[in-house]
C-alpha cells in the first residue's frame, strides 16, 4: 500500500496543504493530526493541492469535511484544487462540489482564498 505525503506551506491568510497518496480509512488519523498541527490560524483559509490524490474514500472526504467545518466555525473556508477524476466524482456524487470550491490549479484556488482578505483591505 503507497503512503500518504503531506506537506504545507504558510501564506498570508491561507494554509496549503498537499496531499500526496491515497486518502482513505487507513490514514485518516494522520491527516486530521496533520491539518490539526499545520493549519496556522483557525481563521485561515485552507487549500488543499489534491493533484497527486488519485483516490479517496468516505474517510478522506470526512477528513475535508471537518476541516471545512472548522474553518467555516472561525471565519475561513477550505478551497480544492488540482483534483483528479475519482475524488471529483466522490464530491460530485456526495454533493460536495455545491458547498466547497473546486479550482483547476493551486494558484486559482490560493486567489480565491485570498479574495476576501484583498477586499477588506
Amino acid at each position: 500500500m503507497p503512503s500518504l505525503r503531506l506537506a504545507h506551506r504558510h501564506l498570508t491568510g491561507v494554509t496549503v496543504i498537499i496531499v500526496c497518496g491515497e486518502m482513505d480509512a487507513t490514514n485518516r488519523g494522520q491527516i486530521e493530526r496533520y491539518l490539526s498541527e499545520a493549519r496556522r490560524a483557525p481563521s485561515d483559509a485552507v487549500v488543499f493541492d489534491l493533484s497527486e490524490v488519485p483516490f479517496m474514500d468516505s474517510s478522506g472526504l470526512h477528513a475535508l469535511l471537518t476541516c471545512a467545518t472548522d474553518c467555516l466555525r472561525h471565519g475561513g473556508a477550505i478551497h480544492l484544487a488540482a483534483v483528479q477524476r475519482l475524488p471529483a466524482r466522490l464530491f460530485e456524487i456526495t454533493g460536495v462540489v455545491a458547498h466547497i470550491p473546486i479550482h483547476d490549479t493551486v494558484d486559482d484556488a490560493v486567489a480565491a482564498a485570498l479574495a476576501p482578505f484583498k477586499r477588506s483591505l
